[in-house]
């Protein structure tokens, strides 16, 4: 496929009708789940929905992205750590990460272990800049 440059405001609606039902379905069943066992699903749940947003929106293009730090730059750098560097955050060209400058201010070589404020912070940041960037469809 080739890259994208914009997303329709339908295609991004799905995706956050889908991810917010995936929240709501977390939401109920940690609310009925001890700390423990909810601490033990929370960062592999959360690093999976990382995947889920980032594949909703995979062929954007840098030219719209941009190389600085933001949340659809950092979305992509957690993606290619989780899938290639065993869940250890590593930095790729051409991005100019910048860890003070993103939502979750991960730095290299930080283990991923999202939880779900981590992940829901990420979401909107994620979704704003999608729609600010890509939505003009």
């Amino acid at each position: 496929m080739l890259g994208r440059k914009e997303f329709r405001p339908e295609e991004i609606d799905r995706a956050v009708q889908v991810i917010d039902r995936q929240l709501s379905a977390y939401d109920a069943l940690v609310s009925r789940t001890s700390d423990t066992k909810r601490r033990e699903f929370e960062a592999a749940f959360f690093n999976n929905m990382v995947l889920v947003l980032d594949r909703f929106f995979v062929h954007r293009l840098r030219v719209v992205t941009g190389k600085d730090t933001n949340p659809l730059n950092e979305v992509e750098l957690i993606t290619a750590s989780l899938l290639g560097s065993g869940g250890t955050f590593t930095l790729s060209n051409p991005i100019d990460y910048q860890p003070e400058k993103s939502v979750l201010q991960l730095r290299e070589g930080d283990s991923i272990s999202l939880a779900r404020d981590d992940f829901g912070n990420l979401y909107q940041a994620f979704i704003s800049e999608i729609r600010a960037k890509f939505g003009n469809a």
